[in-house]
């Protein structure tokens, strides 16, 4: 047998043993591991510690304002909130791992306050303590329940309203966000729980990803989430039911930011970049490479949801009966968001 005709034997060998392979490890055929590493670390650690250093900003702002209640205290305790609120709601397009597995997500965001009960508290002779409050079930605590002692029921609350129990309360709630949010932050991070590794490691040693597809697919399926949450509940459940204890986050008025940061999480996610942070690396490539003309207009499509949501004149509590269209036009436009990742660029991914 010739040099040749070993050679092509041995080639036809080797292929026919790594096709019979018997072994779980998926195919390679692409890899994004730039892409993964890109995601994790300069966007969702990134976002995530943003979270721990804001919130601990406003437990220091409620911390000032019990110690030496004046209206410039309190003014500061209430943007101290808004800053800390953006870098959650710009979370929200990636609700998985630890923030659902350790039901942090409920301990930090949930809605409605439970006002009666607070009251009771507030009534009661229990010491107010960061320890005590996270104890409690999530609508005793968190973003909202400090938004309503902040700002009062109608958003009207004047510095005159509060009880120094409340500022007691305020200073422990926001001490309990505070510990939940730097939380979240170490079970991500390669020097805590390490959830991260999960990602930069899909397939490749990762106890959660079988390959770096289901990586990306629980990413982009994150992204579809939020596009649903606020399409069809956030936007849609006061707007439809005209009813506005439906609307989240209406205490401070707060509520288009909330929406607009949501479509800025798939954004981010999308391109590669939070703040100041990331390579671009991301699913936009991935797509872009399919179909460059859909990821154009994937990024059109987030871009037009954030100007519509913005667009809406006032509050979005004012525009719910006053401008009626432009609310409609908003929810419109975050729907069909997520018609194209739903339908177009979810079965991308999922095909890799």
């Amino acid at each position: 047998m010739n040099k040749l005709n070993l050679l092509l034997l041995l080639s036809s060998l080797l292929l026919t043993s790594a096709c019979n392979d018997d072994s779980d490890d998926p195919i390679i055929t692409q890899d994004y591991t730039a892409i993964l590493n890109n995601t994790g670390e300069n966007v969702i650690l990134k976002t995530y510690e943003a979270l721990a250093v804001r919130t601990g900003e406003l437990q220091t702002a409620t911390q000032a304002l019990e110690a030496n209640p004046t209206v410039q205290q309190l003014e500061a305790a209430k943007a101290a909130w808004v800053a800390a609120r953006l870098p959650w709601e710009q979370s929200e397009g990636f609700l998985f791992g630890p923030v659902d597995q350790e039901g942090i997500d409920p301990s930090l965001d949930s809605w409605p306050v439970n006002v009666t009960d607070l009251n009771n508290v507030l009534a009661s002779a229990n010491e107010l303590t960061v320890d005590f409050l996270a104890q409690q079930e999530g609508t005793l605590k968190g973003f909202h329940t400090i938004e309503f002692l902040l700002w009062g029921e109608t958003g009207s609350k004047q510095f005159g309203d509060f009880t120094a129990r409340e500022f007691e309360y305020l200073t422990a709630a926001s001490g309990a966000l505070a510990e939940d949010a730097q939380k979240l932050y170490d079970l991500w991070k390669p020097t805590g729980g390490n959830f991260i590794a999960n990602i930069l490691n899909a397939w490749n040693g990762s106890q959660v990803y079988v390959s770096q597809k289901s990586a990306l697919e629980e990413i982009t399926n994150a992204l579809i989430i939020i596009a649903d949450e606020v399409g069809n509940g956030k936007i849609n459940d006061p707007f439809v039911q005209q009813d506005l204890t439906l609307e989240e986050s209406r205490f401070s008025a707060n509520s288009k930011a909330d929406f607009a940061n949501n479509m800025r999480s798939i954004l981010n996610v999308y391109n590669g970049v939070y703040d100041v942070y990331g390579t671009g690396e991301s699913v936009s490539d991935i797509i872009r490479e399919k179909n460059a003309s859909l990821d154009a207009q994937v990024i059109d499509a987030i871009e037009s949801a954030i100007e519509a949501i913005e667009s809406i004149p006032g509050t979005f509590s004012e525009a719910v009966f006053q401008n009626p269209n432009d609310v409609a036009t908003a929810q419109q436009a975050v729907r069909h968001l997520q018609a194209i990742l739903e339908e177009q660029v979810l079965p991308i991914i999922s095909n890799l």
